[in-house]
């Protein structure tokens, strides 16, 4: 397929938002060591380590995600095609959601 050099300006964008998604992926391996290290120990120490393993996993999501994206999106540019779609973030807002919800649950239970 014949591929054409996209406006400079639409690939920096595009890099921009890979950018993004590794300071995600960064934020939410810290934020994993941090749950481990820092969140306070129930009764079941297993939540915890889950919360910090789920965080870790999305970290790895959201880097090979985010290069992935990037790939697919600058490819499409070259081609002149509609740009993909994206349904790794209804995955990834799905976990996170999760995630918080168990966490949050887990900081409620061991206050009372």
């Amino acid at each position: 397929m014949d591929e054409q050099e996209p406006d400079y300006r639409f690939t920096l964008a595009n890099e921009r938002t890979l950018l993004a998604w590794m300071r995600t992926a960064l934020a939410l391996l810290a934020a994993g060591v941090g749950a481990v290290e820092f969140l306070p120990q129930p009764d079941a120490a297993w939540v915890r380590t889950a919360a910090g393993v789920a965080l870790g996993l999305l970290s790895v999501v959201a880097s090979v995600g985010g290069v992935l994206r990037w790939h697919a999106v600058q490819r499409a540019m070259r081609r002149g095609l509609p740009l993909p779609v994206f349904r790794l973030a209804w995955v990834f807002a799905a976990a996170l959601a999760a995630v918080g919800l168990a966490v949050s649950a887990m900081l409620l239970l061991t206050d009372a």
